[in-house]
């Protein structure tokens, strides 16, 4: 039994090692037979040019080989409509897919490449605007530092100005002090020059008479 299977096993893996894909030729309808001659029932009546089968095996002493189609359907036909090579018709059909399938991935690429276009140059523009907002900010904050600048020193001005308003407040306390304390002093000299004239024309009112009165009574 073990035999058996590993003869089984062999005979597949061998037929699995030989099978290759090959096309039917450029005939119109091939014949698939049940056995390598032509005296073998026709077990398929034609396949059609292009048709890619399974090789399974080949005879070259009958010219036939056995071959199994898409379906899965296995049989002999001669090996003269075989070719390893597509034919024109699948080749021409292949390239003109390649070809369609070539155009448009082009055209893909065309319009990838104006939509990177635009967005290059929406980046542009944008970029543009962008530095030239930047400019403008760059000069509003220049202008700013030069009010603050003028501010710092409008404020250190004003600093100055109060403080030399505040000395000459003082100052001006102080006059005004010290002419309130001459005004009193004047007012106070004022009062003795009056006091001391007033006693002055008393003692004259009074001494005047005496001396006349003495001069009288020396005659």
């Amino acid at each position: 039994m073990l035999r058996l299977i590993l003869s089984l096993w062999v005979l597949v893996y061998s037929s699995a090692a030989l099978a290759e894909t090959q096309y039917i030729d450029d005939t119109l309808f091939a014949p698939l037979r049940s056995g390598k001659s032509n005296e073998y029932r026709i077990i398929h009546r034609g396949l059609k040019s292009g048709t890619s089968v399974e090789v399974l095996e080949t005879d070259d002493e009958s010219g036939y080989t056995l071959v199994r189609t898409p379906g899965g359907m296995e049989g002999w036909l001669l090996t003269q409509y075989l070719s390893k090579e597509p034919i024109a018709k699948i080749k021409l059909e292949k390239l003109t897919a390649e070809a369609n399938q070539l155009r448009t991935q082009l055209q893909q690429l065309k319009t990838e490449n104006t939509e990177l276009k635009t967005q290059h140059q929406n980046l542009t523009n944008e970029l543009s605007g962008k530095l030239s907002h930047l400019t403008t900010t760059q000069e509003e904050l220049a202008h700013i530092k030069q009010v603050s600048e003028n501010a710092l020193q409008l404020d250190s001005k004003n600093r100055e100005l109060r403080e030399t308003n505040e000395t000459l407040k003082n100052e001006v306390e102080v006059l005004t002090s010290e002419n309130l304390r001459l005004k009193d002093r004047n007012d106070q000299d004022t009062m003795l020059l009056g006091a001391g004239l007033v006693f002055a024309g008393v003692l004259i009112a009074v001494i005047v008479p005496m001396f006349k009165r003495e001069k009288k009574s020396s005659w």
